[in-house]
C-alpha cells in the first residue's frame, strides 16, 4: 500500500464510522420517542408512568450527548492524524528529551496525556451536566479533578516502565511475540494488583457488616462452590447514584463488589439473586475465556504493529520520517487508528458477552433453587433505578448491548433458559 492510499483508506474509515454511529444513534432517538407515549404494557406493573418519561429523557440525553462528542472526536482523529501536529509533537520532544529507550517512553507517556486531556471537557460536560440533570452525579468538581489527576498518576506509573520494555524488545528477532508473552503476563499481574492496591485508591471498600444480609450471601457462596473470605461494599455513591455489582481478580484475589447503592436498593433475597448471577460468570469460566480471547486479540494486534514497524509508507503517509528502531510513532499511530477497525467487532464482542449474561443468569435461577422471581426483581429495580431504557432500537442493541435488553433476560429467565 502506498502512501496516498493509505490516508484515503484511513480517512475513509474516519467517516464511516463516525456515519454509523450517527446512524445508530439517531436510530435509537427516533425509536424512543415513537415509544414515548406509553409505559410498554410487559413493565406496566413495576414501571410508572413519570418514571418512563424519566427514562426516555435520559436516553435521548445521553444519545445527543454521544452524538455530539463523537462529532467532536472524530473532527479531532482527523486533525491529529491530518494536520501534522503529531510528527511536529514528536519532533520537538525528541529534540528536547533524545532517542533513547527512556526518552521515547517518555514521549509515549507525553502523547498520552495530551490525547487524555481532550477527552476532559467532554467528559466533565456529561458528568455534570448530563448526568445531574438527571440526578445521578454526586461527585464534586474537585473530586472530579482529583481523580482525573489521580489516575494520570497511577498509569504514569504503570505505563512507563511497560513502555520501556516495548520499546527495548524492539531490537530482538521476532520482538512482537516478546512483546506478547510480557504483556500477557503483565495483564495476569494486574488483575491480581487491581483490585488490591489501585481500586483502593478510587474507593473505599468495606466487608459488609455482619448480620441476615451476610449470612445469606456467604451461605450462596458456600453452596456454589465459591469460596470468599468476604463481599465487599463500595462507596459508589461518592460519585454517583448508578448502582451495579461487579467481579474482579483471580486467585486469591477475586472479589465480589457490590455497590452501596445496590444494597440499599435491593432486598435481601434480590442482592443474593445479583451474588449467584456474579458467582455465575466465574463458575461458568468466563474470565479465562475472556483472557484467552485477549489474548488472541493481543496477539493478533502485536503481529500487525510489527509488520507496520518495518513498513515504511505506514510512518511516511502521516508525516513520520521511518527508523526501524523507532517504535513510538507507530504506536502513537496505531493507538489512534486501532478503534477505527476495531469498533465494527463491537456487535461480535456483545453477542459474545450477552450469551455469557445469559449463562449468568441461568446459573442464579439454579442457584435460587429454580426461582426467577429474585433476580427478576432485582433486574426491574436496577433498571428503574439506573432509568435504563426499556425501549432500545433493536440493532442499536444488537451492536452496542454488551448485556441483553430486560425484557429479553426476563423471558429466558422465565422460560428457564
Amino acid at each position: 500500500m502506498d502512501m496516498n492510499s493509505l490516508s484515503v483508506f484511513v480517512l475513509i474509515l474516519i467517516l464511516a464510522r463516525y456515519l454509523m454511529v450517527s446512524r445508530l444513534e439517531a436510530l435509537n432517538r427516533r425509536h424512543a420517542i415513537a415509544q414515548a407515549g406509553a409505559v410498554p404494557e410487559r413493565a406496566r406493573s413495576y414501571v410508572d408512568e413519570d418514571t418512563y418519561a424519566k427514562s426516555i429523557a435520559y436516553t435521548l440525553d445521553k444519545s445527543r450527548a454521544k452524538s455530539f462528542l463523537t462529532m467532536v472526536d472524530t473532527a479531532v482523529l482527523a486533525c491529529v492524524l491530518y494536520s501534522g501536529v503529531l510528527p511536529w509533537f514528536y519532533r520537538g520532544l525528541e529534540l528536547e528529551l533524545g532517542r533513547g529507550v527512556a526518552a521515547q517512553a517518555l514521549i509515549l507517556l507525553f502523547f498520552s496525556y495530551v490525547m487524555d486531556l481532550l477527552d476532559w471537557p467532554g467528559d466533565c460536560w456529561v458528568t455534570f451536566k448530563v448526568e445531574a440533570k438527571h440526578g445521578f452525579n454526586k461527585s464534586g468538581f474537585g473530586l472530579w479533578i482529583a481523580d482525573k489527576l489521580k489516575g494520570m498518576a497511577v498509569s504514569s506509573v504503570i505505563m512507563y516502565p511497560v513502555f520501556c520494555v516495548l520499546l527495548w524488545l524492539v531490537s530482538v528477532p521476532l520482538w512482537w511475540i516478546w512483546a506478547f508473552a510480557f504483556l500477557f503476563v503483565f495483564q495476569l499481574l494486574m488483575m491480581v494488583l487491581y483490585p488490591m492496591f489501585i481500586m483502593p485508591l478510587f474507593n473505599k471498600f468495606t466487608p459488609l457488616e455482619e448480620g441476615e444480609l451476610k449470612e445469606r450471601l456467604m451461605s450462596l457462596a458456600q453452596r456454589t462452590g465459591f469460596h470468599a473470605k468476604t463481599i465487599l461494599v463500595m462507596d459508589g455513591s461518592r460519585r454517583s447514584g448508578h448502582s451495579n455489582a461487579f467481579f474482579t481478580g483471580i486467585g486469591k484475589s477475586r472479589r465480589v463488589v457490590l455497590f452501596d447503592t445496590l444494597v440499599e436498593q435491593l432486598e435481601p433475597e434480590e442482592l443474593e439473586a445479583v451474588l449467584a448471577h456474579e458467582i455465575g460468570h466465574y463458575k461458568m469460566g468466563h474470565i479465562p475465556r475472556g483472557l484467552a480471547l485477549s489474548g488472541v486479540l493481543s496477539f493478533a494486534a502485536l503481529a500487525l504493529i510489527g509488520w507496520l514497524a518495518s513498513s515504511p509508507w505506514f510512518v511516511a503517509s502521516f508525516g513520520f520520517s521511518f527508523d526501524p528502531q523507532r517504535l513510538a510513532p507507530v504506536l502513537m499511530l496505531f493507538s489512534l487508528m486501532a478503534g477505527l477497525g476495531t469498533f465494527w467487532f463491537t456487535p461480535f464482542m456483545a453477542m459474545i458477552s450477552r450469551r455469557h449474561e445469559y449463562q449468568a443468569d441461568a446459573f442464579a435461577r439454579k442457584a435460587m433453587q429454580g426461582d426467577p422471581k429474585p433476580l427478576i426483581g432485582a433486574l426491574r429495580k436496577l433498571h428503574t433505578k439506573n432509568l435504563g431504557n426499556l425501549v432500545p432500537h433493536p440493532l442499536y442493541s444488537a451492536f452496542y448491548y454488551s448485556h441483553p435488553t430486560l425484557s429479553e433476560r426476563e423471558e429466558a429467565l422465565e422460560k428457564g433458559a
